[in-house]
């Protein structure tokens, strides 16, 4: 019993350390289905999703869903911290090393309490290792703990700065794309208009720059991707998807577009959001409706020609609109449902205001 104590132990300590490398360390999506992280985020965000769905759609559902992604990370930390306390009571208990106790105090609670102030440096005194083996043990064990306090300290404000590079692109669309964004108004706002001073080749360059930072960041830490927007009506996801339709629109045929910036856009959004689809393993998904009508369609070639970008009105440009759109939508669909972030429109709807106009 003590030798499957022991190897139980050990096992445990190994597998919570290389999880926790996996997640906080290693630089890389981790493709191997079997982890801790991943089971943590299956067992837990099911159930909060299913939980979101009854809160009213808007404001409440979104306040309540906000709430999972810093409280999943902290309550990660915990059990992870607890697997580890855990697993050196093992050890404790299966080697039999002597410890130094108060009256009344015996067998693995102790082993368990004795772990549990050593992980976390708390040295009370009231219990202490008697033997050589129980003293090594004591001592790699509080090293752990320091080992693992440092990694988690170091670990929160580089997801507080990928957040925050994340969301800064986020928020500039309220004045550049509408709220919610949509291609048309993106479109519309930019095109053939000198006095704002922007362009809109140079705006897809800066979210070509965007989707790489956020395939980078999100990939290494895809708790991020649980981490949501400011205003109910943005998320990173329906702006990945927003950029895409604009790139879409270019490289289908739009006159005087800017091609290439569209194009290198594309390749690289459409990369993130196929990446990160697979990070959560998710399949991609057909919808049952089309989110651009043809009655849309001929409202947004109307938006487009009046703003001075109109689109080739011919078949070959829809159907290639409909081959771009084909490549990254039902990857944008598939987490749009998982993470509860709806797809934007293509055009807006008659009366939509940003946020800043209807702030007080």
């Amino acid at each position: 019993m003590r030798t499957l104590a022991t190897a139980g132990g050990g096992l445990l300590i190994l597998t919570v350390l290389w999880d926790a490398f996996e997640t906080i360390v290693l630089p890389r999506r981790v493709s191997r289905r079997f982890r801790l992280t991943r089971l943590f985020y299956l067992a837990t965000w099911s159930p909060w999703r299913s939980l979101g769905l009854r809160r009213r759609a808007g404001n409440p559902r979104e306040n309540f869903l906000s709430i999972f992604g810093p409280l999943s990370l902290l309550l990660l930390l915990v059990t992870w911290a607890l697997a580890l306390v855990f697993g050196f009571a093992l050890l404790h208990w299966g080697l039999g090393t002597r410890l130094m106790m108060p009256r009344g105090l015996t067998g693995f609670p102790a082993d368990l309490y004795f772990s549990g102030t050593t992980l976390v440096t708390l040295g009370l005194g009231d219990i202490s290792p008697s033997t050589p083996s129980a003293r090594v043990l004591t001592f790699v064990e509080s090293g752990t703990g320091f080992g693992f306090l440092a990694l988690v300290v170091g670990y929160l404000p580089t997801l507080s700065q990928a957040f925050s590079r994340r969301e800064t692109n986020i928020a500039l669309l309220d004045a550049r794309a509408g709220s919610p964004s949509t291609a048309s108004e993106l479109i519309r706002r930019h095109a053939g208009d000198p006095d704002r001073g922007e362009n809109l080749g140079d705006l897809l360059h800066d979210w070509d720059v965007w989707s790489a930072d956020l395939l980078e960041t999100h990939i290494s830490f895809p708790v991020l991707a649980y981490y949501r927007s400011q205003h109910d009506n943005q998320s990173w996801v329906a702006a990945m998807t927003t950029v895409l339709d604009v790139c879409s629109l270019v490289i289908a045929g739009v006159e005087n577009g800017p091609l290439r910036s569209a194009r290198l856009t594309f390749a690289m959004a459409r990369h993130a959001v196929a990446d990160m689809s697979q990070v959560f393993h998710l399949e991609p998904v057909s919808r049952s409706e089309q989110r651009l009508p043809p009655g849309d369609l001929a409202r947004l070639k109307g938006i487009m020609q009046a703003a001075g970008m109109a689109m080739k009105d011919d078949p070959e440009t829809e159907e290639r609109l409909r081959r771009l759109i084909a490549m990254y939508e039902p990857h944008v669909d598939a987490l749009s449902r998982h993470l509860l972030m709806p797809l934007p429109q293509w055009v807006p709807p008659l009366g939509a205001r940003d946020n800043w106009q209807g702030t007080a």
